[in-house]
């Protein structure tokens, strides 16, 4: 289910994170389902359960999950309000990146064709 590099120079737990957001955006994990836990996770991966717990933590924070104690770990609902101050967040982040882009010499054209190769892969995907 979840596939982690360890040579590269992103944490693990981001790349933990990145997935679940993934699987949680294409539908594939429903809202209120429960997410494996933070021990059996770790053993699946064979990697620290500190690790795991970390990317629960900020996937919470960023308001993906919610928590029982108890319980575990599960997907939150879609909230427009929650979303909105990340949404922001995001969109600020996205124009820093396209203003880099561009003064490094990269063109609208090239990142009107990028928008274009995402959105395929994200229609591919929910397909699949």
């Amino acid at each position: 289910m979840f596939t982690l590099d360890t040579r590269s120079r992103v944490p693990i737990y981001e790349q933990l994170m990145d997935q679940l957001k993934k699987l949680m955006m294409r539908d594939v994990m429903q809202v209120d389902e429960q997410l494996p836990s933070v021990r059996s996770l770790a053993q699946e991966l064979t990697i620290n359960p500190n690790t795991i717990q970390k990317a629960y933590r900020e996937l919470e924070r960023e308001g993906f999950i919610y928590s029982i104690p108890g319980k575990g770990s599960f997907v939150a609902p879609f909230q427009i309000d929650a979303n909105k101050e990340r949404l922001e967040m995001l969109k600020q982040d996205l124009e820093k990146i396209v203003s880099e882009i561009l003064f490094l010499g990269g063109s609208k054209d090239e990142l009107i064709q990028l928008i274009e190769k995402v959105k395929v892969a994200e229609r591919e995907d929910k397909n699949d």
